[in-house]
């Protein structure tokens, strides 16, 4: 989260800097070409406001030669000091020699002589009269950019409206260049510093809302791995997230609460009713064993009471079991459903041999068969699931536990040849105090069902190929990431 968090805001930020400073920049360098094209225009106007009285002076005596005409040497020897490359003609279209100190053609011209003949034409194109005209637009060069420089040309026209010549004007745009990358360099700094800075500020923000988000979401886990004494910190975050770990405190603390009162209850309960059960048993007991021989009738219904108190000990027995069971809170571990199947048939196989029953495993595993189960409790479920089977069975019958690998994880299957049950019944069969045997509690299939779910497995029954009852259940593997709790720990938290 905290990436996925830090990586949109640095995106966005970038995203804002960048259409925030790019149109910016653009405008800023269209901005500067364009005063620089305005400024060679100007400048050539100029010059051609300096060559007009020579280029007249010219085309009345029709010939190049004349003294120095001191204002034009000026500009030429600017033009040549600046870089620039500045040419005369006049207007057939010759290269007017000023001076015999400049020479106008030192340094080639960044165009052709087509392209700036071309040029001049161009500029020469306008009207000799927007030059008198008041109502008529000022004349603009013609303006042409080649490469790194820009060219602008203009006519010159006499006092008379003749033309006498052309003024082309080269400037180089090095320095504007030089200028705009400097503008760009100056930019990008500004946006890589602010890009660093908002990203150290949303890390910390991040930070500061996924540090307290995580350990909050330490402490429910915890919790839910049964350590009711989990709290959250409260002392660091946003409001809302401090409301929220308060919250989840107080709702841990009535958790852990309710968990213990319950705990102390059953305790209680368990406790006063097993010793007067034991007591009214050994009475009933001494009892029956005064009159077995003076009075048989009396005898008789002791024993029958004798039956029942049995069934009402292990009715409690059931019940205490039950809420144990749904009270449990799982810390799962890696368990080797091979190995317990194994051990937990091997402990029942007297009992299966004393009443005639084949109580077998299948197949005979030589790899390890890994689920996600809390400590103890395949071993509750089974024993369950055997003594339903046995108790169910008449002799010469047979059990048989199977459990293989599945993709979710390991699956387990208790099957019988007995009478089994209807669909109806199965249905009903993980209800409490639901049995089809009279000397049963109806409580070990509703046993092995909250244990079964505890854990995220599944459980259900289905009918045995041939006639009987199958068992089936599902547990969940191991996980990708171990966690801490793949340790050995005590296997739940039971009431």
């Amino acid at each position: 989260m905290t990436r996925r968090i830090l990586l949109a805001l640095v995106v966005f930020t970038a995203v804002v800097i960048t259409g925030a400073m790019l149109p910016l920049a653009l405008n800023t360098i269209a901005h500067d070409r364009s005063s620089f094209v305005q400024a060679t225009q100007g400048m050539v106007r100029t010059d051609a406001a300096v060559a007009q009285a020579r280029l007249e002076a010219i085309a009345q005596s029709g010939s190049l030669k004349a003294k120095p005409y001191a204002p034009l040497v000026a500009i030429l020897t600017q033009a040549q000091q600046d870089g620039d490359r500045l040419l005369i003609l006049q207007s057939k279209r010759t290269v007017t020699q000023i001076t015999e100190k400049v020479n106008i053609q030192k340094g080639k011209m960044p165009v052709s002589d087509r392209d700036w003949t071309r040029l001049a034409e161009q500029a020469d194109a306008q009207p000799a009269s927007a030059v008198h005209d008041p109502t008529h637009e000022e004349i603009v060069p013609a303006t042409e950019v080649t490469g790194s420089w820009v060219v602008a040309a203009t006519p010159v026209f006499s006092g008379s409206s003749v033309l006498v010549g052309t003024v082309i004007l080269a400037r180089s745009s090095a320095a504007l260049n030089r200028t705009i990358v400097g503008l760009w360099v100056l930019l990008a700094t500004i946006g890589v510093v602010a890009l660093i800075g908002a990203t150290l500020l949303a890390f910390a923000l991040v930070r500061w809302v996924s540090r307290p988000l995580a350990r909050l979401t330490g402490a429910a886990a915890r919790l839910a791995d049964g350590d009711l004494a989990s709290r959250a910190v409260v002392d660091s975050g946003p409001p809302e997230l401090r409301r929220m770990a308060t919250t989840f405190n107080t709702m841990a603390g009535r958790l852990e609460a309710l968990v213990h009162g319950n705990r102390a209850v059953i305790a209680d309960v368990s406790h006063q009713l097993r010793t007067p059960l034991a007591a009214l048993r050994l009475r009933l007991d001494l009892l029956a064993a005064d009159t077995a021989q003076s009075d048989p009738d009396t005898a008789h219904e002791l024993a029958g009471a004798l039956d029942e108190l049995a069934r009402l000990s292990r009715l409690v027995d059931g019940l205490l079991a039950v809420a144990r069971a749904e009270n449990v809170v799982p810390v799962p571990v890696a368990v080797d459903v091979a190995a317990v199947v194994r051990e937990r048939v091997a402990a029942w196989h007297p009992v299966a041999d004393d009443r005639d029953i084949r109580l077998t495993v299948t197949p005979p595993w030589a790899e390890p068969v890994l689920a996600w189960i809390g400590e103890g409790h395949l071993e509750q479920v089974l024993d369950n699931l055997i003594a339903n089977a046995l108790e169910a069975l008449s002799a010469g019958r047979h059990v048989a536990v199977t459990a293989k690998v599945t993709t979710a994880g390991a699956q387990i299957t208790v099957a019988d040849d007995g009478p089994g049950m209807d669909a109806e019944d199965r249905e009903r069969a993980f209800l409490r105090f639901t049995t089809s045997n009279p000397n049963g509690t109806g409580l070990g299939l509703a046993i092995v069902h909250r244990l079964v779910t505890s854990n995220g497995g599944t459980a259900w029954l289905t009918e045995t190929p041939g006639g009987g009852l199958t068992a089936i259940l599902e547990f969940p593997g191991m996980p990708t990431t171990p966690s801490a709790s793949d340790n050995p720990s005590p296997a739940a938290l039971s009431m």
